[in-house]
């Protein structure tokens, strides 16, 4: 008997400790989902998707785009908000940056959530195709609105046939250029802001870098305090008045800070020599203001001509592609004339040797 109590009695204790202790029983479970989560998704998404092949639907061109919008979006985002966090929060997000090939595994994500059944491969070929057939209209609309009326048709009045004749491409549909023109303009957008952020951002840089002095009120024409002799003394070493970096022409942002010390230095040294000066700062703030802008266009315009001048290698590439194919077509078109040639002398001297037979058997019969 006793023995047939021990073991109910011992599973009544399990049970016990299994209603009062519900927490150790479930935090062991947790560990083990780590190893398949982190390896299941590139298995399964390597063994169940199934790709499409063929030619692009409008509906999944116009897909990619939205995609690659949201994509140039989601790192804009990323980007602005690691640059307003504090240093030690935004290293490890720019020691650790996206790879392309993982930006354009989040655009076959997104497509396929929507229905484009596309590798992430098709999606990065497509977006250059895309792009190189956008560039080419693009360029050849500018060139019909510089030309007079009438002298160049426009791309969307021209025919198939006629968009071929002028080496343009013959398919690209009015909603995907709106779409693609849409897109690299919030990109171009993008890029003036962030040619312009490291100038707003530079103001707080020199706070270190002087010395503690005083809180000062923003310019006005009533004379501060006066400050002891020292602590002008002890203001650090400043750049000349006529310093070459003042005088509206920026290269660098080293330059920029420079400048800004010297906006600081000299509205410093103005408000301690009883508001003297006050329209000097002024003067200078508005020359820093009207060569940022001015930096900021050349900036706009290198970018553009280098983006032209990778259109314009990758178009003699496809030239040179295409002149290869031609010389291939031609040489294979020589071969077989050659085969032709030889095939008709062979069939001719065929010809002629049976004649020559015939004649010799008619010659022996008589």
């Amino acid at each position: 008997m006793s023995e047939g109590t021990e073991p109910s009695s011992s599973s009544l204790a399990l049970l016990h400790h299994h209603h009062h202790h519900p927490q150790q029983q479930q935090t062991p479970p947790p560990p083990p989902p780590p190893p398949p989560s982190t390896a299941s998704p590139s298995v399964a998404g390597a063994i169940v998707r199934g790709y499409r092949k063929g030619n692009w639907t409008l509906h999944e061109t116009l897909i990619l785009i939205t995609a690659k919008r949201l994509d140039d979006e989601r790192r804009a985002g990323g980007s602005s908000s690691s640059a307003h966090c504090s240093p030690s929060a935004s290293t490890p997000a720019a020691a650790v940056p996206r790879s392309a090939e993982q930006r354009w595994k989040w655009v076959e994500n997104y497509c396929w959530r929507n229905g484009c059944l596309r590798s992430q491969n098709q999606c990065n070929d497509k977006w250059d195709n895309l792009l190189r057939d956008y560039k080419k209209v693009r360029g050849y609309e500018a060139r019909v609105a510089a030309a007079h009326a009438g002298e160049l048709p426009s791309y969307w009045a021209m025919e198939r046939h006629e968009r071929k004749e002028r080496n343009l491409p013959t398919n690209l549909a009015a909603e995907v250029f709106e779409a693609l023109t849409d897109v690299l303009g919030r990109r171009a957008a993008r890029r003036a802001n962030a040619a312009a952020t490291p100038v707003s951002t530079l103001p707080p840089a020199p706070i270190p870098l002087s010395p503690p002095r005083f809180p000062q009120p923003p310019v006005i024409p009533t004379a501060p305090p006066p400050l002891p002799e020292p602590a002008a003394a002890a203001a650090p070493p400043t750049l000349p008045p006529g310093h070459p970096s003042a005088s509206g022409t920026l290269c660098s942002p080293i330059d920029i800070t420079r400048i800004h010390l010297e906006m600081s230095s000299d509205s410093s040294e103005s408000e301690n020599d009883d508001g003297a000066g006050t329209a000097e700062p002024e003067a200078k703030r508005q020359r820093l203001g009207s060569s940022v802008v001015r930096s900021a266009t050349v900036l706009a315009r290198t970018l553009l001509a280098c983006e032209e001048k990778r259109e314009q290698r990758h178009r003699e590439l496809v030239e040179l592609e295409e002149r290869r194919l031609r010389l291939e077509e031609e040489r294979t078109e020589m071969r077989r004339q050659g085969f032709a040639g030889l095939i008709s002398a062979v069939n001719s001297l065929s010809g002629a040797i049976h004649a020559l037979v015939a004649d010799y058997r008619n010659g022996n019969h008589r």
